[in-house]
């Protein structure tokens, strides 16, 4: 039998995590984000990414400060508990679990709507068949979701080389859309709006923290890897955002379902169009492979402290996963996939991950001066710039996040009240 309280192997070194850092980042956002944000600021865009990418950088520093101290499965939910409390570690973490099956559901559908272009039930049924493949596959072990990451995004790497060099050689491409005046004419409000679109796009680098359990020498690997993933995300952000720019400019981008084709046709480039789907459908294989590998450790470490059913914390004494915990993110996924639609959910995961970072800020905040790798400014200005980025937000995703925390917070009022009753 699995033990209920058993640790997980320590399998990963730099390398892995990095890996497993770029299939969080580099997924299906990079292929869609950039139409949203040019609707909201042109090519002002490019300031919303620099900003996204600050308050991304902070976060990711508190993350990583916190995981070298606390290298355990759960990431900040397991931060909040130990520094903030268990109100704010539960909070943390339900806004996770949730948020991010949430985000699985849509890289699923994602995935479908690229690889069958179509008919939806067919679509649906793709989606269901590769949750379920890539949690038979996490199930066998950490190393086998490292493997299968590298290869994901070494092909979504290519293909995105391919569209930036395709747009880069065509005969249609120009710069005149990058100038100051277009950067900043959208003004401030737009800006931020890209730029919370932009976050939501980038925010994969917890993943590494939240496989804290399973990383071979923490306290090292864990501060070198998020920075390094998170360095070389916003680069190859930063670069196909301006040959889409270059190549379509803000309007036409923000007009297309899908920016980068509109960018590779616009560029001369049409037959690049066949490079965006492959890669489309590959980074949405690799996100989905490292969400339910994070949302799986996540929801052990709060079975373990009996904040979901203690029999979700059940470790595989062979392959050393939470197996019992990934077949229930499987199973709620694949019934996500098949009511909702991809558009309902981006919001309010949106909502959900941005209180998670200000949690995992306010807690590396409260870490003493031994434990501090990082200056405490830096986390006052990811926590404000969490809080921003959720005001920017649509006023439907805030009001389903409010929503999906009053349902976790009352719950757990509840329970804690019959505990006490029976104790």
């Amino acid at each position: 039998m699995a033990s209920p309280t058993g640790p997980l192997a320590r399998r990963l070194g730099t390398f892995d995590a990095v890996v497993i850092g770029l299939g969080s980042m580099i997924g299906a956002g990079i292929f869609a984000v950039f139409g949203p944000a040019a609707r909201a600021a042109g090519s002002g865009l490019l300031i919303g990414l620099a900003l996204a990418a600050l308050i991304a950088y902070c976060n990711a520093v508190a993350s990583a400060q916190l995981a070298a101290v606390y290298p355990t499965s759960g990431g900040t939910y397991i931060y909040g508990r130990e520094l903030l409390g268990p109100w704010a570690g539960f909070t943390a973490g339900w806004g996770f679990v949730i948020g991010k099956t949430a985000s699985c559901a849509a890289m699923a559908l994602t995935f479908a709507s690229y690889a069958v272009p179509g008919s939806v039930w067919p679509q649906r049924l793709l989606a269901i068949i590769a949750v379920i493949g890539l949690a038979a596959l996490n199930y066998r072990g950490i190393t086998r979701t490292a493997q299968l990451t590298r290869i994901l995004v070494v092909i979504s790497l290519a293909a995105l080389a391919v569209v930036v060099i395709g747009i880069g050689v065509g005969n249609r491409s120009g710069l005149h859309h990058l100038q100051t005046t277009a950067i900043f004419s959208a003004g401030p409000y737009g800006i931020l709006q890209s730029a919370g679109l932009l976050f939501f796009a980038i925010a994969g680098y917890a993943r590494i923290a939240t496989l804290g359990e399973e990383v071979r020498d923490p306290a090292r690997t864990i501060p070198r890897a998020i920075p390094i993933a998170l360095a070389i995300t916003v680069v190859i952000y930063l670069i196909v955002a301006v040959a889409a720019l270059a190549a379509a400019g803000p309007d036409l981008l923000a007009s297309s379902p899908a920016p980068l084709n509109a960018a590779v046709h616009a560029a001369g480039a049409p037959g690049l169009a066949i490079a965006v789907r492959i890669g489309g459908a590959v980074a949405s294989l690799g996100a989905l492979l490292s969400l339910i590998a994070g949302v799986g450790r996540t929801s052990l470490a709060m079975a373990r402290n009996r904040d979901l059913p203690t029999w979700l914390a059940g470790v595989h004494p062979r392959f050393h996963v939470p197996h019992r915990a990934e077949i229930a993110v499987a199973a709620v996924v694949c019934v996500l996939v098949l009511i909702f639609d991809l558009a309902r959910v981006i919001g309010f995961s949106s909502f959900g991950v941005l209180i998670y970072y200000a949690i995992a800020n306010a807690s590396a905040f409260t870490q003493p001066s031994d434990d501090r790798r990082w200056p405490r400014g830096l986390n006052v200005f990811g926590a404000v710039g969490c809080l921003v980025l959720v005001a920017t937000l649509p006023p439907a995703a805030v009001v389903a996040g409010l929503v999906m925390f009053g349902v976790g917070l009352g719950g757990r009022a509840l329970v804690m009240a019959r505990r006490r009753g029976e104790g």
